[in-house]
């Protein structure tokens, strides 16, 4: 079964070969459907299809599957740690030849699964322990075991949608030599269940070449790149154009107009929080068109100075059953600052200014909505100027953009570089540190009350996750609190497959990967010890990253840039 061998396999080059021998003998029909489950899920992330069962229901379907009392389920999962491995020691089904015959396919599986989590309403949690508990008595035991972890969110076979492309240049080539153009083709449209498919029945080109962004579906953002000199920004980039660095959530806002029409606003990690914002509503009076992909940045007001609040202020509207009493307490306001498509027009080609000159033709300023300013240049100076007049005006900084440069999603070349306050600090990085929670310790003195005294981070590198730091400082009392609330529910028993960490920076009680942070240091040094190599020094942590996931999360690149840059190298 190829959900086992991916299971046991530890190299990624065996898993993009495995994933590739599936793809191969795939039926065209049924390959997307495949793609998700072996991920996890039911449909691209930005779908938002949850199955809202907590662990204690897969118990009870466990228990009604194999005819236990449901204490003996609990108690065998103290044990075993994964409900997985629970319910295939506790599965029913008869192997026998005439029982395989009428073992389901996958694609049954799958629409069992799909009904499973579009059920809601009044006694849906019956009925979804009921659904599951059939769906276990139908499978083998093997599968069984996977198939208890998919409605938990915790199949975690090892790899994410980047190794999904690998496989599917494998599946064509036998090596990563298509990489580039899939993932192009992604960014565009953050969908590997139907890339793969496009690609099984239409062939590589035509699945990749001229794909357009689609209302309704996120593209992935274009990201900043970190240079600390304005003359070395006018070096790599030419003429620029200067605008204020918002210290808000992320968003890219896609309106349709009409009897069918919405308004989605989708976070950095492809989810869409539309609901978060009830002023969204309000948008058609302000935009002049059909339909459009904007793309801006939601910042809070302070309730009293009317001023920008920082991010965890604008954060706190994610209280979702709170949001009504929220957003009268906390303001919004969205910059819009970029323009994906319009009308049926892909503006990714584009340069930047003609992209600023649709928006202008399209947005117009009001009441919730402004447009972010920018002045071009070609002074390093100038930018020098105005970064301090933005830092003065209660801005992070500011982001310099490439005036002829295209909108290319994700964090490549010098054609987006960011300029913070602290950068032209003497002993001081450059940048924040998006990481991942690993784990954490248990508190002394003070912080035992609080169950948590430090947390174990670490960046991403490929597939894997490796140690940077440890963080006990810059917190709250009442983010220790937060913070034990939020792992106390990502506790795992055992350290997850993509984790490196030294023996020395093993936690109490590890985590799965799913708690992102920002962490502000003075400097970054050498490390023995930690697995990336290199260490945060006097680490703190600045806000919870709910906006954002752990692919998203600092790259080991990305880190050892930061160090080349605070050496001045």
């Amino acid at each position: 079964m190829y959900l086992e061998k991916l299971e046991k396999t530890p190299s990624r080059l065996s898993i993009t070969e495995i994933l590739s021998d599936l793809f191969k003998k795939s039926p065209s029909g049924e390959i997307d459907k495949i793609t998700y489950l072996v991920l996890g899920q039911l449909a691209p992330a930005y779908e938002g299809i949850v199955f809202n069962m907590a662990d204690k229901m897969v118990v009870r379907a466990i228990s009604k599957a194999g005819g236990k009392e449901n204490k003996d389920v609990v108690e065998l999962y103290k044990k075993l740690g994964d409900l997985g491995e629970v319910a295939q020691k506790l599965s029913t089904f008869n192997t026998s030849s005439e029982s395989n015959h009428n073992k389901p396919s996958v694609l049954d599986v799958y629409n069992k699964l799909f009904d499973l989590a579009s059920d809601e309403g009044e006694k849906s949690q019956e009925r979804k322990v009921d659904k599951l508990a059939k769906l276990f008595s139908s499978l083998d035991p093997l599968s069984v075991r996977f198939v208890a972890r998919i409605p938990l969110g915790k199949l975690r076979l090892g790899f994410s949608e980047k190794t999904i492309l690998d496989a599917i240049s494998w599946m064509l080539k036998g090596d990563k030599s298509l990489k580039t153009k899939l993932e192009r083709a992604y960014q565009v449209l953050p969908d590997v269940g139907s890339l793969v498919k496009r690609v099984k029945t239409e062939g590589i080109e035509k699945a990749t070449q001229g794909v357009k962004p689609i209302i309704g579906a996120p593209v992935l953002p274009m990201l900043a790149q970190r240079i600390k000199s304005p003359k070395e920004m006018i070096e790599k980039m030419g003429q620029v154009a200067v605008e204020p660095k918002l210290d808000g959530l992320r968003l890219s806002l896609h309106f349709k107009r009409g009897k069918n029409g919405f308004i989605k606003a989708f976070t950095r990690n492809l989810n869409d929080n539309s609901w978060m914002f009830p002023e969204l509503t309000q948008i058609g009076e302000y935009i002049s068109a059909h339909e459009a992909i904007l793309d801006c940045e939601a910042v809070g007001l302070d309730e009293e100075t009317k001023m920008m609040a920082n991010f965890q202020t604008t954060m706190t509207r994610r209280r979702k059953h709170e949001i009504e009493d929220t957003s009268k307490k906390v303001g919004i306001e969205f910059f819009v600052f970029d323009i994906l498509a319009k009308d049926g027009k892909s503006f990714l080609d584009e340069p930047y200014v003609v992209r600023r000159k649709a928006l202008g033709a399209t947005l117009i300023p009001g009441k919730f909505f402004r447009l972010v300013d920018y002045e071009l240049t070609e002074n390093p100076q100038r930018i020098i100027e105005l970064y301090r007049k933005r830092v003065g005006e209660g801005y992070e900084g500011v982001i310099v953009k490439k005036a002829d440069a295209s909108y290319v999603p994700g964090r490549t070349g010098w054609r987006w570089v960011k300029m913070k306050q602290g950068e032209t600090e003497e002993s001081k990085l450059a940048d924040t540190i998006d990481a991942v929670v690993m784990g954490y310790s248990s508190g002394k003195g003070k912080r035992s009350g609080f169950g948590v005294g430090q947390f174990l981070a670490g960046i991403k590198d490929g597939e894997k996750i490796k140690t940077t730091t440890k963080v006990g400082t810059g917190l709250t009392d009442e983010q220790f609190r937060e913070l034990k609330r939020r792992l106390k529910k990502l506790e795992v028993e055992k350290k997850p497959e993509e984790y490196e960490a030294h023996k020395n920076y093993t936690p109490d009680y590890w985590v799965e990967p799913s708690l992102v942070v920002e962490i502000a240091a003075d400097e970054i040094t050498k490390s023995p010890t930690h697995s990336a190599g290199l260490a945060l020094r006097f680490p703190r942590l600045i806000n919870f990253r709910d906006d954002k996931s752990p692919n998203e999360a600092t790259t080991l690149k990305e880190l050892e840039g930061l160090f080349r840059l605070q050496r001045g190298s």
